[in-house]
């Protein structure tokens, strides 16, 4: 599993990337959390607000912090 957490690194996006990191230890799932600042890369994946988070390839939230429930429902499929 990938998830990516697109963000310039602002607070809002640093949030959001300690949230989907705990739920994915919570979870206790196999995923690789990755971190995308750079806007090109952004934009290229359709999203144009961040904080923005995608799990394999599908866009989960956008213009939010999403809490630690809503990332483990994404997560445990």
């Amino acid at each position: 599993m990938e998830i990516k957490v697109l963000g310039p690194g602002c607070a809002k996006c640093k949030k959001t990337e300690e949230v989907v990191k705990e739920a994915v230890k919570e979870a206790g799932v196999e995923a690789q959390v990755v971190k995308v600042t750079d806007t090109m890369e952004i934009a290229k994946s359709g999203v144009f607000g961040t904080p923005a988070v995608i799990v394999d390839g599908q866009v989960k939230a956008v213009g939010k912090v999403p809490s630690k429930e809503d990332v483990l429902k994404w997560i445990n499929k």
